[in-house]
């Protein structure tokens, strides 16, 4: 593969790897995010908890009993669905990570390639340039001796 081949590659890679990097950190927050949303709906429920118990010895009737009970029902609830939005942010995110781990070694094998034909082209280039000053020593070598 010519050297323009694999720097076009090269490119190309790291662009996806780029992308992939971008996917990878937007899957953290996303998961970081439902974390704090847990955690704050958590909050709110103790703090909701100690409201009506304050207000429980204070003395309230069935009927509002009642729609605390289904408020606090309602924060259940929605502590139940961030849970498995947790879930399913935390599958993003390895499923995200795998992904570019895998072409993070595409870039670094392409990497690897392109080194080594830098290596071999720079080999050769010595090789041609050994070989000139070869002719020139061996072409002053006959001048003198004839």
């Amino acid at each position: 593969m010519a050297k323009n081949q694999l720097e076009l590659l090269l490119r190309f890679e790291k662009e996806k790897e780029q992308q992939k990097a971008q996917e990878l950190q937007k899957a953290e927050q996303a998961y970081q995010d439902n974390l704090l949303r847990l955690s704050s709906v958590g909050d709110f429920r103790l703090e909701y908890m100690k409201r009506v118990q304050q207000r429980s010895l204070e003395g309230i009737d069935s009927a509002t009993y009642g729609h605390y009970h289904a408020f606090i029902n309602k924060l259940d609830n929605a502590s139940a669905q961030i849970e498995i939005a947790i879930k399913q942010a935390k599958a993003l995110a390895l499923q995200c990570k795998q992904q570019w781990l895998a072409q993070h070694q595409k870039v670094q094998a392409v990497e690897l390639l392109l080194s080594k034909q830098q290596a071999k082209l720079a080999l050769i280039a010595a090789k041609k340039e050994q070989k000139m000053f070869d002719e020139i020593a061996t072409q002053q070598f006959v001048r003198r001796h004839s």
